[in-house]
């Protein structure tokens, strides 16, 4: 069995000890209520202060939760959220396509996958929750690079890899891609990451109208596409799901 790692522990323990009882606490109270010396104490408050998870007020001393914490519990309240919006709008596109329905955002200069809507038929899948996909070559990559600028920073600083001989790995070709994903209002990946497999996505917002995620369908290319090209109802679809996503997440009409 795994041992766990000490120091992780106690800085867990402090930082629940900073949420409960005082706002502020001294380095005294924290080493004494957790049993720690104060050397061992000090040196893991100021590992926290430097990660942001804690300040220290520079009138007192005292130490205080950081805006660090904030930042990522807020993250983690909204990804739940747009996973709880997009449910029956997700389940309702696997229907009317036919198809795969994910939900991802951008984490660690990819696509994580949060929410996986298996194809409405008997075959054989895997659910992908917590599965992760380039940003430069998916069509939910394409879409969060497009819209939000910290994904397109990571795409652009990423190794753009070639997963088969459609994958376009230029930066200038890649930016054009982007562009056109703006003018266009959604992203495609026809056999750029996976040969036979196609898909297409659009952008989901926030109140504050910033991308905050996006949704799409991915299937077989001939199930997908029609003379070469995207079959224009799952376009539609796709967007009109992002757009009602959206809507249910106080953005209003795009």
């Amino acid at each position: 069995m795994a041992r766990n790692i000490q120091s992780l522990e106690r800085a867990a323990a402090m930082l629940r000890l900073l949420a409960g009882g005082e706002r502020r606490l001294g380095l005294s109270d924290i080493a004494s209520s957790l049993g720690l010396a104060k050397g061992t104490a000090h040196g893991i408050l100021r590992t926290l202060q430097q990660e942001g998870f804690v300040e220290q007020d520079d009138a007192s001393g005292r130490y205080q939760l950081g805006a660090e914490l904030l930042r990522l519990g807020t993250t983690y309240l909204d990804v739940h959220e747009l996973r709880a919006r997009a449910l029956v709008w997700a389940d309702d596109l696997a229907r009317s396509s036919g198809e795969s329905v994910y939900l991802g955002v951008l984490h660690q200069q990819g696509v994580l996958i949060v929410h996986h809507v298996f194809r409405p038929d008997d075959s054989r899948q895997v659910l992908e929750i917590g599965a992760m996909q380039p940003l430069h070559s998916t069509a939910l990559g394409k879409v969060l690079s497009a819209y939000d600028p910290v994904a397109h920073s990571e795409a652009l600083e990423a190794d753009r890899k070639a997963f088969t001989d459609r994958t376009v790995c230029d930066p200038g070709d890649f930016e054009h891609l982007l562009d056109v994903t703006r003018a266009r209002g959604y992203a495609a990946d026809v056999e750029e990451t996976w040969e036979g497999v196609a898909s297409l996505a659009a952008p989901i917002h926030d109140r504050r109208r910033m991308p905050v995620g996006a949704v799409g369908i991915t299937g077989a290319v001939e199930r997908l596409c029609r003379e070469g090209e995207l079959r224009p109802e799952l376009i539609a679809a796709v967007r009109d799901c992002a757009r009602a996503v959206s809507r249910d997440l106080g953005a209003g009409r795009f």
